[in-house]
């Protein structure tokens, strides 16, 4: 082995080392993570408690509250950045596995909105006997389904202390337009082409609201479209959700994220109607111009390469700065 070699081979050995060391610094966070089981009677909730590293007296809690898909506690890791950020300002983070992932009992998909807001009446309930949590200092964070979700918590929970909601939805169905029109639009569609998708759509609808079995709908189905069985039962059970009358259960302090480059939710009509619902003294409204439905910068969100790659060196810049900011500083009112 020649000097150049092995100089070669030190400098190389060298950067590989230097590489683990960021990957690891930059998966590491200033908070102690707990897996928790939570029993109740459905079943077990099994999930995270994030707490800050070093806390005296009692804390806050922040429950989360997920948006749609198979999600588990920590979104595969795109929570932690929040979770870290809510420590600094003296404020743990409950979040649980949906039913039927990473491990736990059930299905998601077997479930009514009602049924994700009962668990976390019982994750609520189960917090505030935890020694070291505030009581009276216990708010919720939801994004997207959240908006259909947290308005029935509060129903019951009235001493919730606070809700952030993000890119809420507010009608299933108009929210079901607004995104299939505007994915098509993206993509290029016609005119032509996007009214005949939303004529299909209708159809589709009207079997949902006669309660039509999943044999019918496969029947007159899209082959390059269908719906899952289990997922049609899911809508099925849940696309006449609409929190309009429901916002007004809200009577603590609300924070209203909106996305400006939002493609799923209608942010100016759920802008609207939170107005209209929610009492001017407890709505704050925030806008980011800049970012998409996930809260991730746009250039970011569009490129899965560099959304990857971003996840493992650097996983605090997947979710907009400013969003982080302003999320840390406001339960720091609280």
């Amino acid at each position: 082995m020649n000097k150049t070699y092995r100089l070669t081979l030190g400098i190389v050995a060298g950067l590989v080392v230097a590489l683990i060391l960021i990957v690891l610094y930059q998966n590491s966070y200033k908070m102690t993570e707990e897996k928790i089981q939570i029993a109740t009677p459905k079943g077990v909730l099994t999930g995270t408690l994030a707490l800050p590293k070093n806390y005296s007296g009692k804390i806050g809690l922040v429950v989360f509250v997920h948006g749609d898909g198979p999600i588990n506690d920590t979104y595969d890791d795109g929570y932690k950045p929040l979770w870290e950020r809510f420590a600094s300002k003296g404020y743990a983070s409950l979040s649980l596995n949906k039913p039927g992932i990473n491990g736990a009992p059930g299905n998601w998909l077997e479930q009514s909105m009602e049924d994700r807001a009962q668990e976390i009446r019982y994750a609520v309930d189960w917090a505030k006997t935890l020694p070291m949590i505030d009581k009276h200092k216990i708010g919720l964070w939801g994004a997207s389904q959240a908006g259909w979700v947290i308005p029935k918590i509060v129903k019951e929970e009235h001493d919730i202390a606070f809700s952030i909601l993000v890119s809420p939805a507010v009608n299933w169905i108009t929210q079901g337009q607004f995104n299939t029109r505007k994915e098509l639009e993206q993509g290029g569609a016609s005119p032509q082409q996007i009214k005949k998708r939303l004529d299909y759509d209708q159809k589709i609808l009207q079997l949902l609201k006669k309660h039509a079995s999943y044999e019918e709908y496969l029947s007159m189905a899209d082959p390059e479209n269908i719906i899952p069985k289990e997922r049609w039962s899911f809508i099925g059970k849940n696309f006449r959700s609409d929190s309009t009358e429901e916002l007004s259960y809200l009577k603590s302090p609300v924070l209203l994220v909106l996305a400006g480059k939002d493609m799923n939710v209608d942010v100016k009509d759920t802008e609207r109607v939170y107005r209209q619902k929610i009492s001017p003294e407890l709505l704050s409204v925030i806008h980011l111009p800049e970012v998409d439905h996930s809260m991730m910068n746009e250039q970011i969100a569009h490129s899965k390469s560099l959304t990857f790659l971003t996840a493992i060196f650097a996983p605090r810049q997947l979710v907009n700065s400013e969003y982080l900011k302003i999320l840390a500083d406001y339960v720091s009112q609280h």
